[in-house]
């Protein structure tokens, strides 16, 4: 919206000239959201609690989470709103690269809505039910699939995938298959964040970590020459995405002044969905989706931790008549803690690995 709106005075000010980086915008973004979660994140903690909203605590968790019964819960919604707004007033509204991310944003936030709605809500413990749940994200994902094979958005053909440390080798897609991969990814990204969401601050700096990452590539592939240099396919017009990556790690950074521990409020499928639906959709713009999994290695290792958990306990059961576990507790942060871990110390631990995955995949711009 300032684009278009301030943009054009360059002719009069030169200072208005600003308006057309990219880089200037993304700053403005991430400040923005910054601020914004600060200003929205008192009324709506308030709310909730008038509200009675509270979270509802696994009985077969770790010891330490059961004081954390009745706190607030959907604060995802400070979340959504310091990503969309910002993202609408920084980036180019005419853009359909970051018109398609912030509406898949909504859309996964809704999903996760519904379902924190019928749990402190209605007072259902299964919330939205799982399959319901799984066929919405796979819509939006089949839907944008299909939307990207009838209206490609550049020259590069849409099913098209860089592959990371490689140059010139990439994946084509039958395109009848690609709209259920995009649909796997942006289905997997999704619930992958929310099963990280299980301790104060995780999911949230783990995103913020992640989406600054993938700004840096929207940056890049999305300028010619630096595009060519670094040997990525070019798409016009996703370097807008890095104005939507930057308003994600400012919404999460003003997120964590609130989640960081003990935290006054968490995030909820509202906000764990819409996180890792973001990313997701992210990836898929980008021609970066196998670069999700090297960017968020420890989303993946989250996810990972609970089909191993469960298929080896389903597995034992058939095998022995006995359940047996590979974990302590999954998802993976569960572990440690029941190894004795203190909760702030798998929380900072964490971090570091996503920023070590985080440089990992910023290497495969050089490494190629």
């Amino acid at each position: 919206m300032l684009y278009e709106l301030l943009f054009p005075l360059a002719d009069r000010h030169i200072i208005f000239n600003v308006f057309q980086y990219i880089s200037f915008r993304s700053a403005g973004a991430m400040v923005t959201a910054l601020l914004t979660s600060f200003l929205v994140g008192p009324p709506v903690i308030r709310w909730l609690k008038t509200r009675g909203w509270g979270q509802v605590v696994r009985l077969d968790g770790p010891s330490s989470h059961f004081q954390k019964a009745g706190t607030p819960t959907m604060g995802g919604l400070i979340i959504l709103a310091a990503v969309v707004m910002p993202t609408l007033l920084w980036a180019r509204l005419d853009n359909p690269y970051v018109l398609i991310a912030a509406a898949a944003t909504v859309w996964m936030g809704a999903i996760g809505f519904m379902d924190d709605y019928l749990k402190v809500v209605r007072h259902e413990p299964r919330g939205l039910v799982a399959r319901y749940k799984l066929v919405w994200q796979m819509a939006a994902g089949l839907t944008l699939g299909i939307f990207l094979l009838l209206f490609p958005l550049s020259s590069q053909p849409p099913t098209e995938t860089m592959l990371p440390f490689f140059k010139n080798l990439y994946v084509a897609f039958w395109a009848p298959a690609f709209p259920l991969f995009v649909a796997l990814v942006v289905t997997g990204s999704s619930n992958a964040v929310n099963l990280a969401d299980g301790l104060d601050g995780l999911a949230a700096g783990l995103s913020g970590i992640a989406a600054l990452t993938f700004g840096v590539f929207a940056y890049v592939i999305g300028r010619v020459d630096t595009s060519a240099y670094l040997g990525t396919f070019y798409l016009p017009g996703v370097g807008e995405l890095a104005v939507f990556c930057a308003a994600i790690t400012g919404a999460a950074i003003g997120f964590l002044w609130f989640n960081a521990p003990p935290a006054e409020v968490f995030m909820g499928d509202t906000g764990s969905l819409a996180l890792g639906g973001a990313l997701g959709v992210t990836a898929v713009l980008l021609r970066s989706e196998f670069l999700l999994i090297l960017v968020g290695g420890v989303f993946v290792a989250e996810a990972v931790s609970v089909l191993l958990q469960t298929g080896w306990f389903k597995f034992s059961r058939w095998r022995t008549g006995t359940g047996r576990r590979l974990f302590r507790m999954a998802p993976l942060h569960h572990h440690f803690e029941k190894l004795g871990w203190p909760e702030t110390r798998v929380v900072v631990r964490f971090y570091i690995l996503a920023i070590l995955c985080s440089l990992v995949g910023l290497a495969t711009l050089k490494i190629r």
